[in-house]
């Protein structure tokens, strides 16, 4: 469907790819993979047509129709969110226009035997076959389906697109995309402002999707979804694996250890033809072979290990600051915004060391939560704090919240206290902050690096209650998965908002859904979450086809304070026992392990291996005193059930 011949970009004498080829076939969904900088939004503008390449050609068929939606892009005002989606369907509007046109001359003229009667009659027929291929009669059905998918509501379908910030006009722009149906796909980091809903109604779009498809995502769980082949540009070349994005990582290791072996063998006998030519080269009757064996080592084609990324962030969460057992209590929480109610009586209480994720919609109140629990904003009723909580708050829009003036070092530094203070750049060496790099302003950072420098503002105190809201939007697959095993590790309590369902999969405790001005608790995790919404909206589509309307739900009524505390307590009882099967599992894990050593240093051979170890004794003594802690965790919670 689209050839890429021998295509070579070259920036200032840098070849981005030197020579590279590979085919799109029809109903292909290519995932693009390599590390930032390695070119993949460059190839998506060049096979997209709005970039050319220095050298080689990039060929479609005449009637192949280009579908492509940039990172960042223009938006057009002046339209309402329906009008502008509408756009998407100029072909049918042209086609209609001309069948007016057509049966207005049928109507009219009396030339009954002419060619040019006849020819309109062909052109009507052809005309109204077009129509029927692209489904002109249900394009109003089409539009809502889109945008509804999308995460849109019926009654903001009349609003005007400049009423919209950035993430949802570039929806529309999608939606607009989607609806025409191109051969070929090309989307750049699409899930970056859909949330979760709108991202697992785009990949149930896109299994029935008739075209091609080619994507970057730093989104895993999307990419395994979606993808079935992946193209990875690295060290100017590409790479084609017929599988997914997971499984090419496994395939992209075998073939760089294969690299590796490859190398090291040539590297053997390049230094064992070096020997010989050092010795030949002595002897006058050997010096002609000496020469033969240089230019056999001058066209040698040298065996590339690839450069392949492997910087990501490395840190760990310091010890929190100890807390009390309740970490925040909700009672009959809200928040409007004049006329318009964002949610409304939410009841809810954290204990601490519990991981919580906020979950739902764009625009349902995530973000608004959790600034009400950090107190930027006002709000309804009473959101409590317990006793000797240190709070970090990490903003969405957090890395446009640091002074642009100051330069990386002097951002951190001056917040460091203590023995902080000497590791400044050690701590932003691990958030790949090294060299000059720390002397840098801040507004000369990509949102990236903005991303990484707030992240890394968390480490200079030892919180007990981290509230971070979208911490993953600029961070690469790599430093999510080490973001999230820090979280995992991190003894404090959490409370998360993200859209990225492999970042959240095994971290949290609890979800609460803000949903149509309510807040709903769920004690699963994200994928189980997931089944439920899916379940849930396929009823709704039922009920929508079938033309019976749902029975809205009764107000909820204020419960009184006793019934209130008697519901918050069969809650807590019911997480406390969560917590003590945790415990359990802990405690039972930790004396497996603490007994297998205990045998192995009970035998002297196995002793004198294993103390050979400086840290064996340290690692030894933590895993006693882990198991302690457990045990005192199991006393302290037992004894908190009725």
């Amino acid at each position: 469907m689209v050839s890429i011949n021998g295509v070579t970009v070259s920036f200032g004498g840098y070849n981005l790819f030197d020579n590279v080829s590979f085919l799109i076939n029809p109903k292909d969904r290519i995932g693009l993979a390599g590390k930032n900088g390695a070119g993949k939004s460059t190839m998506l503008k060049i096979l997209a047509g709005y970039q050319a390449p220095t050298k080689g050609e990039v060929s479609r068929p005449k009637d192949c129709k280009i579908g492509y939606l940039p990172q960042d892009m223009t938006h057009q005002h002046g339209r309402t969110v329906y009008e502008e989606t509408e756009s998407a369907f100029e072909e049918i509007k042209q086609l209609q226009a001309r069948l007016d046109d057509i049966n207005h001359q049928l109507e009219t003229r009396t030339d009954y035997e002419s060619d040019e009667y006849m020819n309109l009659i062909h052109d009507l027929t052809d005309i109204n076959e077009r129509l029927n291929i692209i489904g002109a009669d249900n394009t109003e059905e089409e539009i809502e389906k889109v945008l509804i998918g999308l995460g849109f509501q019926r009654k903001q379908f009349h609003m005007q697109t400049s009423e919209f910030s950035g993430g949802w006009r570039m929806r529309i722009e999608l939606a607009k995309l989607l609806l025409q149906k191109p051969d070929v796909l090309m989307l750049d980091e699409p899930t970056n402002h859909l949330d979760i809903e709108a991202i697992q109604w785009l990949e149930d779009f896109m299994e029935i999707f008739s075209g091609a498809v080619i994507l970057i995502s730093h989104d895993k769980t999307f990419l395994d979804t979606v993808t079935k082949r992946t193209i990875e540009i690295v060290n100017q070349k590409i790479y084609d694996y017929k599988t997914n994005y997971s499984h090419y990582l496994v395939l992209r290791q075998e073939r760089k250890q294969q690299q590796e072996n490859a190398a090291k063998n040539q590297q053997k006998m390049i230094d064992q033809t070096e020997v010989l030519i050092d010795k030949f080269r002595a002897k006058a009757s050997k010096s002609a072979m000496a020469q033969s064996l240089i230019k056999k080592l001058d066209r040698l084609d040298r065996v590339e290990v690839d450069d392949m990324d492997t910087a990501s962030v490395r840190f760990r969460f310091p010890p929190p600051a100890h807390s009390g057992k309740i970490v925040i209590t909700a009672e009959h929480a809200g928040k409007s915004y004049g006329d318009k109610l964002i949610f409304q009586d939410a009841n809810f209480i954290i204990t601490k060391g519990e991981k919580i994720g906020l979950v739902g919609r764009n625009g349902e109140g995530k973000s608004t939560m959790m600034k009400m629990i950090a107190g930027k904003i006002k709000y309804e009723g009473n959101i409590q704090l317990g006793h000797n909580i240190l709070m970090g708050y990490f903003e969405q829009d957090q890395e446009e919240k640091v002074d642009l003036d100051k330069t990386v070092f002097e951002t951190i530094d001056e917040l460091a206290v203590g023995d902080v203070r000497r590791q400044v750049r050690s701590l932003l060496g691990s958030f790949l902050f090294q060299g000059d790099d720390i002397d840098k302003k801040v507004k000369v950072l990509s949102g990236g690096e903005r991303g990484r420098l707030a992240l890394c503002k968390l480490l200079l105190e030892p919180y007990n209650l981290l509230l971070l809201d979208e911490p993953t939007n600029h961070l690469d697959i790599k430093s999510k998965e080490v973001l999230k095993q820090s979280l995992i590790d991190y003894e404090g309590t959490l409370v998360m908002v993200s859209h990225d369902r492999d970042f959240m999969t095994g971290m949290c405790d609890r979800l609460f859904e803000f949903r149509d001005g309510h807040v709903k608790e769920y004690l699963c995790d994200i994928k189980e979450f997931m089944e439920i919404r899916k379940v849930q909206r396929l009823n709704e589509l039922d009920l929508d086809k079938s033309g019976v309307k749902a029975v809205p739900v009764a107000e909820k009524k204020q419960t009184p304070a006793s019934d209130f505390e008697a519901a918050e307590k069969k809650k807590q009882q019911a997480q406390i026992q969560l917590q003590i099967k945790k415990a359990e599992e802990q405690i039972e894990r930790l004396e497996s392990e603490i007994k297998e050593l205990d045998s192995k240093l009970a035998v002297p051979a196995s002793y004198e291996e294993l103390t050979k170890n400086p840290n064996f004794f340290n690692v030894y003594d933590k895993l006693k005193k882990d198991l302690e802690f457990e045990m005192q965790k199991w006393e302290d919670l037992s004894s908190r059930l009725i």
